[in-house]
């Protein structure tokens, strides 16, 4: 299995998360993140008080699939993700060794 982490634009999420549910990708988790990285404009950049830094704000997605399944995941991310910028975001993929339910069974 794998997990697949984007870190998004916020104006783009709702577009990827539309996309991956009707490509059948319906494990995702979303989390509003602050991230220290080149941004679009100065307009996207707030002062972070516990950083101490200018950051963004984005959009994690984080999304668990088959092997097989990960390539075609990661392609709907980055077709529906795009800014048409330089700075449009990352995804990131680990291989996942074991996944197991809580309640055991």
């Amino acid at each position: 299995m794998k997990e697949i982490k984007a870190y998004i634009h916020r104006n783009r999420i709702a577009d990827v998360v539309y996309a991956l549910e009707r490509e059948g990708f319906r494990n995702l988790a979303l989390v509003d993140v602050k991230e220290m990285a080149c941004t679009l404009s100065k307009k996207d950049q707030e002062f972070s008080i516990e950083a101490a830094e200018r950051v963004i704000t984005e959009v994690k997605l984080e999304l668990v699939c088959d092997d097989a399944k990960a390539a075609r995941a990661i392609n709907v991310i980055r077709q529906n993700a795009r800014t048409g910028h330089k700075h449009a975001g990352w995804i990131y993929v680990s291989e996942i060794t074991v996944a197991q339910r809580i309640d055991g069974e």
